[in-house]
């Protein structure tokens, strides 16, 4: 027994040092051959993209496990650049670290007044009486820098001179995890199918977080209904009540048009938003003001799950269970979210409303408040 354990043990020892010249050494070595076609730059036409990461410098360890993974999964082959924003100047120590990780291009971006600060509806007074009214109502209710931070990811990021020219973005975060091999380019997929919108994770909001979000957006509706396509996927986001049931896709993975955020559309959406005072004095996150824009603008067939995406942020995960996309990934289909989640398989479920439809069961929902004598504003 004790002769053969030795004798595998020099086996794998002999294997490691055998000198490795040529492509068909790799094979011979009996490494797996999907590594070494992803070690290769990945062939055919790249789009107009980056990864775009918002993070901190006391992040730098989160965002070096997110971007070693993502290099390994995807970005290896494909050599999209980053470009990385942050509300204070860059450490020295965060660059070396991120230039340790990663060989593909790394831009970096500071967030001026311009970008990182208040609706020109709120004072910091107000707010700050807000948020002690909200510190323990619901997670991040006492923050201020994160509602810096949605009201940033909601309506202007996209504006940065960082981002001003490119045509599609893939956000990045500390901290999560990519467990599948990708060996074809989302983007390309995306625009040669006309998809503007691609998630993985689709859970519901904190309803205390955006108690009038709902009423506002059908303000919103109203007064610019010729903005609006004649068809969309807004029942996935609408009940047949009228109301906002809270499903949203979770921002802090999407894959994007830059053309969706802006459309004349979404700018006036952002901009009636930005003036109802939530994103402060309450806590209307990115991900349901992207989610509902993206439902009342496109159509079903422009937004995409990738299923085949195995992705976790602290939080949620999503593994597919298909044998074939599970192949290629190292996760617990039994672990995932994603399959027990309402709002996915409502997704699944829902198709296209008509605009006309649209604005009758808001009419509906709202006569039915007045008739019951509730006041507006409260979804």
């Amino acid at each position: 027994m004790h002769n053969a354990l030795d004798g595998i043990v020099i086996a794998r020892f002999r294997l490691i040092i055998t000198p490795i010249t040529d492509g068909n050494d790799l094979l011979a070595g009996h490494l797996p051959a999907a590594r070494v076609s992803y070690d290769k730059p990945a062939e055919g036409e790249r789009v107009n993209a980056a990864i775009v990461a918002l993070v901190r410098n006391s992040e730098l360890d989160g965002l070096r496990k997110s971007i070693r993974m993502f290099e390994d999964r995807f970005n290896r082959r494909f050599k999209y650049p980053y470009v990385l924003l942050n509300d204070q100047n860059f450490t020295q120590e965060f660059r070396d670290g991120i230039a340790a990780i990663t060989k593909s291009e790394v831009r970096y971006g500071v967030l001026d007044n311009d970008y990182w600060g208040y609706s020109p509806s709120v004072t910091p007074e107000g707010t700050e009486k807000k948020l002690a009214e909200n510190k323990n109502r619901y997670l991040y209710g006492g923050s201020l820098s994160y509602r810096f931070m949605c009201r940033f990811q909601s309506g202007l990021f996209y504006k940065h001179p960082l981002l001003r020219d490119l045509d599609w973005y893939w956000r990045l975060e500390p901290d999560v995890e990519y467990y599948c091999d990708l060996d074809y380019d989302p983007f390309v997929f995306m625009r040669d199918r006309g998809i503007k919108y691609g998630f993985t994770i689709a859970p519901r909001e904190g309803r205390r977080t955006v108690e009038t979000l709902w009423y506002h957006t059908r303000e919103w509706i109203k007064g610019n209904i010729e903005l609006l396509p004649e068809r969309s996927l807004v029942n996935w986001v609408m009940g047949t009540d009228g109301h906002y049931n809270l499903c949203h896709f979770w921002s802090n993975f999407e894959i994007v048009d830059l053309s969706l955020y802006r459309s004349a559309a979404y700018e006036s959406y952002f901009n009636y938003l930005d003036n109802a005072q939530g994103f402060f004095y309450e806590r209307w996150g990115d991900a349901p003001v992207h989610s509902i824009a993206a439902t009342l603008l496109l159509e079903k067939g422009q937004i995409h799950w990738f299923e085949d995406i195995g992705y976790k942020h602290p939080g949620n995960m999503h593994c597919p269970r298909d044998p074939d996309m599970h192949s290629k990934c190292i996760c617990d289909p039994g672990k995932a979210y994603t399959y027990r989640s309402a709002c996915q398989s409502r997704f699944a479920k829902v198709n296209n409303m008509a605009r006309e439809r649209m604005l009758e069961i808001i009419r509906n929902s709202e006569q039915e408040y007045h008739l019951a004598g509730l006041t507006e504003g409260t979804d």
